[in-house]
């Protein structure tokens, strides 16, 4: 099935029934007060978290989702029916955006965690709600309110505790099959990894973590070049990364070099991102000579002049992968008793999430109005060639 990570879909929640007009009429009582129901209430659009979903893909060919409406009150002071909500199932890990306004309305990271984002429509009210003691028969009544209209961006975000930055050919998807149960394609060119991989790190029965593999990043990817970009967001709710190099680039470049274009590349795209907690993993060790190793490692550190965690591995021959996914669950560990004996902090840590989500989603907008905009120009200038032509025709009259 084809991954698909943003959708804008309408939604419209249902008008409320109208009010009734009635007054009762029987046998003996030819003069009956008034007796007209109330209508129902209109449906609301609900959003739920669902599990089995991993794309939005259903969004992308039904785009208009309306609720029920609410049915006409009736004599007898008869209500009528409220109509249906509307559940819509997403996948866990959706961020529903307000396209109107730009506000996020809500996060669905939680199984069955529901919400409503358009309400349906208050009901009408009959004329039995009128009635008074100077007003014995009332013939007002008032009509349905209509339901809410709300056009959303729906954006998938996977949930992972680790996630992987690296070029293409870096070796995370190779990472990813060593220590855990995924297995993502693999092969010996770049750009083999098109969409986003979880594998599930089980340390100990009752310990493990998510890592994320997206597709590589190159050197122009905050400008729109390559997959990477596009693919960045998914790593904003992340607790750490894992910055992947490669120790034999297959392109004869300098592992410094390529490291230090991931650092300007995700500087450009989020600095929130980029201030985060990072750890550098220098990877496929095992291909340089065993006398070359620390002074290769060490040119590395020295370039990007790092002062976090380093760690050595072989992702292939699962070399040094134990020490670091050790480290990694250490670290997960720790940072969750903290926030949980800290709200303060955990609020901070939240409160960076959605710096980091908020900045990346506008950098994406951004490149997709420039992209938008270099369409429109290059079919300006098309279309100016082409009236030109039609002056280069030379006329011959006949005599």
């Amino acid at each position: 099935m084809k991954f698909v990570d943003e959708a804008s879909i309408k939604v419209h929640a249902g008008k409320g029934g109208n009010g009734c007009l009635s007054f009762r009429r029987e046998k003996y009582i030819p003069k009956g007060g008034p007796d007209g129901g109330d209508g129902g209430d209109g449906g609301s659009v609900i959003l739920q978290a669902a599990d089995g979903l991993n794309t939005l893909i259903d969004f992308r060919y039904t785009r208009n989702y309306k609720a029920e409406s609410g049915q006409q009150g009736s004599s007898a002071e008869c209500t009528g029916r409220g109509g249906e909500d509307l559940i819509l199932q997403v996948p866990i890990g959706t961020t529903v955006i307000d396209e109107e306004t730009g506000d996020v309305l809500g996060d669905l990271t939680e199984l069955d965690q529901t919400l409503k984002v358009a309400q349906g429509g208050y009901h009408g009210l009959g004329n039995t709600r009128y009635k008074s003691s100077t007003n014995r028969a009332p013939r007002q009544t008032s009509p349905g309110k209509e339901g809410e209209v709300r056009e959303l961006k729906l954006e998938l975000k996977v949930l992972a505790d680790v996630g992987l930055l690296g070029l293409p050919n870096a070796g995370k998807s190779t990472f990813i099959r060593s220590v855990s149960a995924a297995r993502p394609k693999v092969a010996d060119y770049p750009f083999t990894t098109l969409v986003p991989n979880l594998g599930v790190v089980g340390m100990s029965a009752d310990k493990s973590f998510v890592v994320a593999d997206i597709p590589g990043l190159i050197e122009g990817a905050s400008e729109g070049a390559g997959l990477g970009i596009r693919f960045l967001k998914h790593l904003t709710r992340t607790r750490l990364l894992l910055h992947l190099v490669d120790m034999m680039p297959y392109d004869g470049s300098t592992a410094g070099e390529n490291a230090e274009v991931i650092e300007q590349e995700l500087q450009k795209f989020s600095p929130t991102m980029a201030e985060g907690d990072r750890w550098l993993v220098l990877n496929k060790v095992d291909l340089l000579p065993d006398d070359e190793v620390d002074a290769r490692c060490q040119e590395v550190v020295d370039h990007l002049n790092w002062q976090g965690p380093v760690f050595r591995m072989s992702g292939l021959a699962s070399q040094g992968t134990k020490d670091l996914c050790a480290g990694i669950m250490d670290y997960i560990d720790d940072q969750r008793q903290r926030e949980a004996a800290d709200p303060e902090l955990a609020e901070q840590a939240e409160g960076r999430r959605m710096e980091m989500q908020a900045e990346a989603r506008r950098r994406i907008e951004e490149l997709a109005e420039t992209r938008k905009n270099a369409r429109k120009q290059a079919m300006a200038e098309e279309q100016d060639i082409d009236d030109d032509d039609d002056y280069d025709v030379e006329v011959v009259y006949a005599e």
